[in-house]
C-alpha cells in the first residue's frame, strides 16, 4: 500500500506577481525550486494564508534570484499581490520509504530568498 505524503513545501512565500491572461501555472524563483527540489510541470498545492483558498496549478520556472511567485491564469484569481502561500508537492510512499523519510520545508524572508532550510 501507497500513502501521499508531503514532500516539499515552500512555506508563507509572497504572490510578486498575477497575470489573468496568462495560459495558467505558478512562476517559482529557481533557486526556491532547487533547494525544494521541485521540478517545472510538477502539480502543486497552494494555500493562500490570507483569504484561506486552497487550489493546485503546475509549476513553471521563475528567473533565479528574483524571489518571484507569480500566478497565472485562473490562479491569479485565487490571491492578490502580497500575499502569503504554502506551496506544497506530495508523493506517493510506502510504509517503509515513510520510515526514514522527512519532507523539505523551506523557509524564506519577506522577499522570498531562503532564510532556512529543514527536514522535518
Amino acid at each position: 500500500m501507497q500513502r501521499i505524503m508531503l514532500r516539499a513545501k515552500l512555506h508563507r512565500v509572497t504572490v510578486t506577481q498575477a497575470d489573468l491572461n496568462y495560459e495558467g501555472s505558478c512562476g517559482i524563483d529557481q533557486d526556491l525550486l532547487d533547494a525544494a527540489d521541485m521540478k517545472e510541470f510538477e502539480k502543486i498545492e497552494l494555500y493562500n494564508v490570507n483569504n484561506g483558498e486552497r487550489f493546485s496549478t503546475y509549476i513553471i520556472k521563475g528567473e533565479r534570484g528574483s524571489g518571484e511567485i507569480s500566478l497565472n491564469g485562473a490562479a491569479a484569481r485565487r490571491a492578490h499581490l502580497g500575499d502569503q502561500l504554502i506551496i506544497c508537492t506530495y508523493a506517493p510512499m510506502t510504509d517503509e520509504e515513510i520510515a526514514t523519510y522527512k519532507p523539505k520545508v523551506i523557509l524564506v524572508n519577506e522577499k522570498n530568498a531562503i532564510k532556512e532550510i529543514k527536514k522535518v
